[in-house]
This record gives C-alpha cells, structure tokens and sequence, in this order.
C-alpha cells in the first residue's frame, strides 16, 4: 500500500497541469479540450478515493518528497485522512461543474466564452486546490494559493462585462493582499526557526520566544483569514463571486474559502496547538462570522448575493469548531466543511440554472418557479434544506456535532457562541424560506410593477415566444447536460446524510491525527521523532 500511495499522491497535482499544457496546445479543438479535462479530472477523482480508502485503512499518513530528494531539502507531499478527505469532496465537485460548464457552453455555442482559455485555466486552478491541500511545506502550501488563486483571476473575468472586471478588481486587490501578509508570515517562520517543512515546524516552534510565536500566529491566521473570508476580512467576498459565470461562482464558493479553512485547521492543530488566548478570540471571530454574514443574507433580494452571504456565514461554524481545539470540535468542523463544498457549490449551480430559465436571480423578478419549472423547485429545495440544517440532513447533522461539542467544552465563551449557532441556524432557514416561498411559490410581479427596464432585464419574451402577461416568462429551456451535474451533486449532498455515520468515523479519525501530530512529523521527516506534545 505504501508503494500505491506514494505513486498516487503526486497525481492530483501533476496530471491536471499536465492536462493544461495539452489542452492549451489544442487550442483550436475544444472537443479534444473537452475530452482531456474530463479524463483528467476523472482519474484525479479515483486517485482521491483510492488516497482516502489506503490513508483510513492503512497507516493514516503517507508522505513522497517530489522530485526524491531527501527530508527538509525538498518539497513534502502529505497525504492524511483530513488532506485525502478534502481532495475526494473538491475533485468530484470540481468534475461536476466542469460538467455543467461544456454543457452550458455547448448551449451556447460558446459565445462570450473564450475556450481555449478556460479549459487550461480551469485545470490549473484544481492543480492549485490539490496542491494546497496536500502540501507538507509552508512555502508550496503558499505556492498552492498562488496557483488557484491566478487561475480565480482569469475565470472572474471571462467575458470581459464590466461588472465582471470590476469584481475581479477587488478580487485582485484583496487576494495580494492576503499573499503579502502569508509570504511576510513564511519569511519571519524561517527566520525564527530556520525551515518552512510544517513538520520540522511542529518541533522548532516550540523553542521559539513565545512573543514571537504569537507574532507568527496571528500574520498566518490575518493570511488565511482574508482568504477564508471570516469577519472582519470578509467584506470583498459578496462583491466579488456574484458578477462571475454560473460554474465559476459555484466553483469558488464551494473550494477557494475551504481552502483557506483548511489552512487555518492544519497550522492551528501541527503548529500552534492549544493556545488558549489565540483560541478565545477564535471563539469570537467565528460567532461573528456567523452573524454579520447571516444578517447581510437576510437582507438580500438577489439570490447570489444572498448565498454569498451565507457562505461567509457558514464559515463561521467551521472556523467555531476549531477554536474549540478538541477531538468533537476538529470532527464537526471536518464533516462541516465536507458537507458546506458539496451543498454550497450545488445551490449555486440551481441558481445558474434558475438564471437561464428565468432571466434573472432577482427575487424581485422572480416567481411561480415551482409551478413552471418543478424540477429546479426540487434540485433546490433538497440542498436548500441541507444547508439550513433541517433533520435528517447532512446540515443538521454537522451543526448538531459541533454544538455538542460547544456543550461539551463547558466554558461561557462556548455556550455563548452555541446560542449563536442556534440563532444563525433560524436564520439561515428564513433567508432559504424567503427565496422559496418568492423564487418557487409567489405569483411574479407584472411588467407594470417593476422597476423600469426590469421587465426587459428579466427576459418577458424568449424561447416561449411570449410577450407580455408575467414579468417571468420561460426564456429558454434548460439543457439536459446542465440538469444532470446539477442534480448528481444534489445526490452527492443526499448521500452524505446517507453515509453520515462512517463520514465522521473518518472524520473522528482525521480529528485525532490532527491533535496526535507525532505520526505525521515522523512520517514527513522519515525518521522516529520524539513526541510531540498536544
């Protein structure tokens, strides 16, 4: 198993930018793109299972040097149960909306759509998502987000519409900075401690004055703050995904912010484990992620920015099992976020699809969806109840373990902030409600009632050859090939709530590597090291 694993784990980064490079070199036969960037990203899947079937079964961590040079010199590629479990939930998200996209774009006849562009870009960025998550090494890790993040910049702005540019812009600007503050933090790490490998981090920080481990902490969690969009450092994030294509958006709000979260988990457990101060404010960062992102969703009547919204606040409840820094608080937060990639990425591409049937995403413009078109009523109330963590769900189920664990940890800080939960909880259910009942139920506004250009904007006329009567007429059909992703991501969300049970035994098992450590340090620096303290 050893020898499979070490020939698996490079591949989730290799193949994809090797898939770039041909279909960039194809540019002139979208087919063959087509082909290649669905093979590739097949087989990334496959090698993502079969990591997180032999990391769970076997010996938990698995680790290759890339390019065979020895422990400390080169570039460590670690494969664990957490790592492993974060590349299967990205790999079949990001296959599933590249299937949504070559559906949409053949729909379109790839108008506005630049292809031979998109394909290599769109590949690089799962390179870069892989990357990050499986790299053993603080520099890479940051070359990881590089990567993904260059790739988000070209994608943003495909089509070239000013909102889009605009947005892209502020994306831009936002994410340097992030990677200012992150390559400032790795220069002062290697400073004070003479390596950037986390592993031989985990035994070096210890040594270093507290005052500037505290120093180091804080710079890396301000870098993966901004990138995980937690509050107060969240603020560019409705602005930014809204403007961009359906599969774009959905892409970026089901992996770019996990990425961060998974930044954030990985150096709060290898390298700075229990450090109750840094802890406690974490406590009050994700209570206020929670509310500021949950009130901004509320008081939305755009459906892509009201999910945005969301998104932020939902981020609130990963960041609030990790501040509480036991086993039951790492597990939650691990299942969390597993589940919040599939369900958020899926609303988003429903919203993608109620864009093209109806014109528009404006609840304003919106209306009787469930009565012409009662299968996008179902592929959205099925992920939509998910996310507000309604029973047997999935959501539910997520937050259930992550307020017991808040119960459990028995402080004021904790209960205060499962009160929160609780409270976000409702109203995650009523800003869903509020699109349910407007989007899917309620008659649509007549032409005369809307602002003026909104009738023209919402699409009166179309496919339907209509013209008058509702605001909403049917624009186009939705094609087949958009549908199917769609509704097999709301099977994935489905199934999570089906397969709960050994979901948290692997994320119950991937909590207490996270807080063992020694494993992963001696299987990194291939040598029996001493243990480190929890």
């Amino acid at each position: 198993m050893d020898s499979l694993a070490r020939v698996l784990l490079p591949l989730p980064v290799v193949l994809p930018l090797f898939g770039a490079g041909l279909t960039l070199a194809l540019a002139r036969r979208p087919n063959a793109q087509r082909a290649i960037s669905v093979t590739v990203l097949s087989v990334v899947v496959a090698a993502a299972v079969t990591l997180l079937v032999l990391t769970d079964s076997g010996r938990g961590t698995y680790s290759v040097d890339v390019g065979g040079w020895p422990p400390l010199l080169g570039i460590p590629l670690v494969a664990d149960r957490l790592s492993t479990l974060m590349l299967v939930v990205s790999s079949v998200v990001t296959l599933a909306v590249l299937l949504y996209s070559l559906a949409q774009g053949i729909a379109d006849g790839e108008e506005g759509a630049p292809v031979s562009i998109y394909h290599p870009t769109y590949l690089v960025l799962s390179a870069g998502v892989s990357n990050a998550f499986l790299s053993g090494d603080l520099f890479n890790l940051y070359v990881g987000f590089e990567v993904l993040l260059a790739a988000s910049y070209i994608l943003l702005t495909l089509g070239g519409t000013k909102a889009r540019v605009r947005a892209g812009t502020t994306y831009v600007v936002v994410s340097l900075l992030s990677s200012l503050v992150f390559l400032t933090a790795i220069a002062l790490v290697y400073m004070a401690t003479g390596t950037v490998n986390m592993a031989e981090l985990a035994l070096r920080l210890p040594q270093v004055d507290p005052d500037v481990q505290l120093v180091l902490h804080l710079l890396l969690l301000v870098g993966f703050g901004i990138k995980a969009a937690v509050f107060p450092l969240s603020a560019w994030l409705p602005d930014s995904y809204p403007t961009a294509p359906a599969p774009v958006t959905a892409v970026f709000a089901g992996l770019l912010t996990k990425v961060g979260v998974y930044a954030v988990i990985r150096t709060e457990t290898l390298l700075f484990p229990g450090v109750g101060g840094v802890n406690r404010l974490l406590l009050w960062v994700s209570l206020a992620t929670m509310v500021v992102g949950i009130l901004g969703a509320v008081a939305q009547s755009d459906v892509k920015r009201l999910l945005s919204f969301t998104l932020v606040s939902h981020i609130g409840y990963m960041v609030f099992g990790v501040a509480l820094g036991s086993a039951a608080g790492l597990s939650g937060a691990v299942f969390y976020v597993a589940h919040h990639i599939t369900v958020q990425t899926t609303l988003f591409l429903v919203t993608g699809l109620v864009e093209r049937h109806s014109g528009s995403t404006n609840l304003d413009h919106l209306g009787s969806l469930a009565k012409r078109a009662p299968l996008l009523a179902v592929l959205f109330f099925v992920p939509a109840l998910n996310l507000a963590g309604i029973p047997p769900f999935s959501g539910f189920l997520g937050k259930l373990a992550l307020l017991q664990a808040g119960v459990d940890a028995g402080t004021w800080e904790a209960h205060v902030l499962v009160a929160g939960g609780v409270v976000v909880s409702l109203l995650t259910l009523y800003a869903i409600a509020k699109v349910w009942n407007r989007a899917f139920w309620q008659e649509p506004p007549a032409p005369g009632d809307l602002p003026e250009g909104a009738a023209d904007r919402a699409g009166t006329g179309g496919a339907t050859g209509r013209s008058g009567g509702t605001a909403l007429e049917e624009r186009t059909s939705v094609p087949r090939g958009m549908v199917a992703p769609t509704a097999a991501l709301v099977a994935v969300g489905a199934a999570i709530t089906v397969v709960a049970g050994p979901l948290f035994g692997v994320s119950d098992r991937a909590a207490d590597d996270l807080l063992e450590r020694t494993p992963y340090t001696s299987t990194v620096l291939h040598e029996r090291v001493p243990e480190v303290p929890r």
